[in-house]
């Protein structure tokens, strides 16, 4: 019986993989969130949930803040190392406290999908604070 080979792969593609599988989480979650009682109804009478009306400054905010985790996916493999270490590990815990904060009295599948997304956050700080070295 032969055993499989198995590959290293390099950190960076690692974190922009947890990158990745992290903006997925977001976009379901986002979508199933449409079929929660009353949203669309909210969506058409201007209510963009905890924050309030919905305003071109929000949207703004909301899609600077989204931007962030998409751009890391290409940040976690173009950006200079040093520079790449400290973006994950400040944005990856930037993340996982917007979760911990939103997930509070929320419905089960976002609370299930943000724990899965705390720990997808929690794993690129701890990925990038053990950034190997060169001796």
């Amino acid at each position: 019986m032969s055993t499989l080979q198995d590959t290293k792969v390099p950190l960076r593609i690692k974190l922009a993989s947890l990158w990745a599988s992290l903006m997925s989480c977001y976009i379901y979650g986002d979508f199933f969130g449409l079929f929660a009682p009353g949203r669309l109804q909210d969506m058409i009478a201007g209510n963009f949930g905890p924050l309030g009306a919905t305003t071109p400054g929000i949207l703004v905010g909301v899609s600077l803040m989204m931007a962030v985790p998409a751009l890391m996916i290409f940040g976690s493999l173009a950006l200079p190392a040093t520079l790449c270490r400290w973006a994950n590990i400040v944005f990856g815990l930037f993340y996982t406290v917007i979760m911990l904060l939103t997930m509070p009295g929320a419905l089960p599948f976002y609370i299930t999908l943000g724990v899965i997304e705390v720990l997808l956050t929690a794993a690129v700080v701890v990925y990038a604070w053990r950034w190997p070295r060169v001796l």
